[in-house]
């Protein structure tokens, strides 16, 4: 386990070390804060005011971590890997780095449409999810749903009448859609950590919605038809007793945006409890840098803990096909060096035990960045399973309501 800082003490023993190199300087005593004191007296408020406790604790222990580091987070990892498929307790990050990733991303979309008879790995959702949990480590949830209207996939944006037609009360869209949403309630709702309490889950719906390619997106939905479909969704979960959810918005931001970029088409403040950002800057590392610090002064202003929901460069490669040799420590770890960001999260490694391409995001034993990897993973803000404190008890001197 590493040895871990609140960001706010390395500034404070910064300017102890400088005030000690001087020779007439009056002895310092500045009393760091301890552990218990992070977070003091903050208050903050879920969307579902009947959230189970662990969901709370999750909810106030995302914005304690955000003070002292990033965890780094990883989609599918517990699932499948570049060479491995379906296997309990694998992970390519493991076999990199002897640790687990300390968020698990996970997408419920086959647990929920039309392709929920016929998914080879639901059952491996919920084991991985189940894994997870018993770790101690985070899930975070989005949802690659079909189209309920013209029964094509997530990227099929070819009607602007989705929104619209779910919303339409006894439609056959409608029907459709909750009838997806029941099946969600059904699997959440029986989704139980080894004592039987419910596992927590932050979950995404209608990620990257200010980009055109999916049907809630920007080219399908007006701005208030997209608000209208987050706020129904959102109420139907809670009046069927999910109350183990953390509602994370992820708007995707690839080039330098400001403050109030994430703020569109923004559901409201209490309908959302995670400000995320989905992130495929390439190496714009001053436009990832920019969006961070953007992000993080937005989620002090709201009171709502942060964090990179996706991120990555396909291949982990230039144009050119060479490796980004140190990309993981130059263009993850840096930027968020000081930014008070709770996790990052790497899209998936796709399974290809013939290399056939390079769809993959994050190393695996053999890949030409792990050696980087180390050297990030070794980094004292970014955080793994190994480093976590206790997500599912409440720290002190937090009050979710």
């Amino acid at each position: 386990m590493k040895l871990i800082f609140n960001r706010k003490w390395v500034a404070i023993m910064f300017f102890i070390a400088m005030v000690s190199c001087s020779n007439d300087s009056p002895e310092v005593t500045e009393e760091v804060e301890t552990d218990e004191e992070i977070g003091q007296d903050s208050n903050l408020k879920l969307a579902d005011g009947n959230a189970t406790d662990q969901t709370k604790a999750l909810y106030a222990n995302l914005w304690v971590t955000q003070q002292e580091g990033t965890m780094f987070g990883h989609h599918d990892d517990l699932i499948y890997g570049r060479n491995w498929y379906a296997e309990s307790g694998r992970s390519d990050i493991k076999d990199v780095t002897g640790d687990y990733p300390a968020v698990f991303s996970v997408d419920l979309a086959e647990i929920m449409d039309d392709r929920s008879t016929n998914s080879d790995l639901n059952d491996d959702r919920l084991r991985a999810i189940k894994e997870a949990r018993k770790r101690g480590e985070v899930i975070i949830a989005n949802m690659h749903l079909n189209n309920p209207l013209t029964g094509g996939d997530s990227w099929d944006n070819s009607s602007n009448q989705v929104a619209k037609e779910i919303l339409s009360d006894g439609s056959m869209t409608q029907v459709t859609y909750l009838g997806w949403l029941d099946k969600l309630i059904d699997f959440t709702n029986n989704l139980r950590d080894s004592n039987g309490k419910l596992i927590p889950i932050i979950f995404r719906p209608f990620h990257e919605h200010t980009q055109a390619w999916s049907w809630w997106g920007s080219s399908a939905t007006t701005q208030n038809e997209f608000i209208n479909l987050w706020k129904f969704t959102v109420e139907y979960l809670q009046e069927n007793n999910v109350h183990n959810f953390i509602y994370a918005i992820s708007p995707q931001l690839d080039q330098a945006g400001s403050k109030e970029s994430y703020l569109y088409r923004w559901p409201g403040d209490e309908y959302v409890d995670f400000i995320g950002l989905d992130s495929y800057h390439g190496t714009n590392t001053a436009a990832f840098s920019t969006n961070l610090r953007n992000l993080s002064l937005l989620s002090q202003e709201k009171m709502k803990p942060c964090g990179v929901t996706e991120t990555g460069v396909e291949g982990i490669r230039h144009g050119d096909g060479s490796p980004i040799a140190e990309y993981w420590t130059r263009e993850i770890g840096i930027p968020l060096t000081g930014k008070e960001i709770s996790m990052v999260v790497l899209w998936r490694n796709k399974y290809d035990p013939a290399n056939t391409g390079h769809h993959y995001f994050a190393p695996f034993e053999g890949e030409a960045t792990v050696d980087n990897f180390i050297d990030f993973y070794e980094m004292s803000h970014i955080l793994f399973s190994n480093d976590l404190r206790n997500m599912y008890v409440m720290p002190n001197n937090i009050k979710v309501e």
